[in-house]
């Protein structure tokens, strides 16, 4: 029989668990994303109308300028404005996964996590973002939750948790040495133990995406949508680059145990066809790369004919939530997609006097 889930007085909680609110950082003209703005806008946009109908934004912009810019926008896409919350930040880039803060449940309470970002190990300017949360703070976004900041370096996007304390990540990611120098995987796995609350750490040693720069992030790879389900990016075409190290991902999600040392039910979702920028490099588009909500799934799409296999299969992993289909080719021209652009706060972090009425 399965073991109870014991009372944890810290933990990570999984996605799929209640939700005050969804942030974003949104895009600027000057940034890396001018030349697309008019593309990824209309994107940020149905995200945040999805959202709206279920639960709370957060949305940092850069000046009151920027903020009644995107107001405009919003109130154009009929996105429903009580639910929206502005903040002004400067930024570096929209990647609020990687930037944002990590909540944990700690003795039955949010706390907020403001670990270091540093670009993806120093590819990319950073400073302002990893001031977002603090600075988000410190206007109130959060209420009284406390904050703790930390100088171990962690992206939300290289994180999975089933919320019962096993966390999913890759090798390549967390034991890149522009990360956490100096420190050995044995120190990191304790490192994320004592951080997180969790007590097993499943490492991918294997998987990759052409157009990737955040040294394969899981949450573009193999991503859990229950305590024993996990989806996962497949390929199919032996001809395809991924091929062989998708292959071998496949191998070691099948060897995994879950904590009552059942294996896994795995759920493969296709690779689009190559998608590509102006100048001919693969873009990292993955279904993987979704965000579950309270009451639905959003899920990155790609005018793609495998778009609807990966919205039929996410549909069977997510029964009584509804699948909601967002066109992601703009937002992967910045080598990420949906998950990464967005960050979810858990319920009984935000102020009840901020909760926005039901739809």
């Amino acid at each position: 029989m399965p073991h109870p889930s014991p009372v944890r007085p810290r933990r990570l909680p999984a996605e799929w668990e209640p939700q005050d609110a969804v942030m974003l950082t949104w895009p600027r003209a000057d940034s890396d994303w001018r030349e697309e703005l008019p593309g990824v806008e209309p994107v940020f946009a149905a995200v945040a109308s999805a959202v709206s109908r279920h639960e709370r934004l957060i949305i940092t912009c850069r000046d009151e300028a920027h903020r009644g810019h995107v107001a405009a926008l919003l109130e154009h896409a009929r996105v429903r404005m009580e639910a929206v919350r502005f903040f002004i930040a400067p930024s570096n880039d929209v990647w609020v996964r990687d930037h944002g803060p990590i909540t944990l449940i700690e003795d039955g309470r949010p706390i907020l996590c403001d670990f270091t970002f540093n670009g993806w190990g120093g590819k990319y300017e950073a400073s302002d973002d990893n001031e977002i949360t603090r600075r988000l703070h410190a206007q109130g976004a959060f209420g009284d939750t406390p904050l703790r900041r930390s100088d171990f370096v962690l992206e939300g996007g290289s994180l999975e948790s089933d919320g019962r304390g096993t966390l999913l990540t890759t090798t390549q990611c967390l034991l890149a040495p522009t990360r956490n120098p100096g420190r050995s995987r044995v120190e990191i796995e304790a490192s994320l133990r004592t951080e997180l609350g969790v007590d097993r750490v499943l490492w991918l040693e294997h998987g990759w995406l052409a157009g990737d720069d955040t040294d394969s992030h899981v949450d573009q790879l193999a991503r859990f949508c229950d305590a024993r389900t996990i989806a996962y990016a497949s390929c199919a075409d032996e001809t395809d680059e991924h091929y062989p190290v998708l292959r071998a991902m496949e191998v070691e999600l099948a060897a995994l145990r879950d904590p009552d040392g059942r294996p896994y039910t795995l759920v493969p979702l296709p690779l689009p066809l190559p998608k590509r920028d102006r100048d001919g490099r693969r873009l990292a588009a993955s279904y993987a790369n979704f965000l579950v909500i309270d009451g639905a799934v959003l899920a990155p799409v790609y005018n793609d004919p495998a778009d609807r296999i990966a919205l039929e299969r996410l549909a069977a992993c997510f029964p009584g939530r509804e699948i909601i289909d967002i066109p992601c080719l703009p937002l992967i021209s910045q080598n990420g997609s949906l998950h990464c652009a967005t960050m979810q706060i858990p319920a009984g972090t935000l102020p009840d006097t901020d909760r926005a009425p039901a739809a």
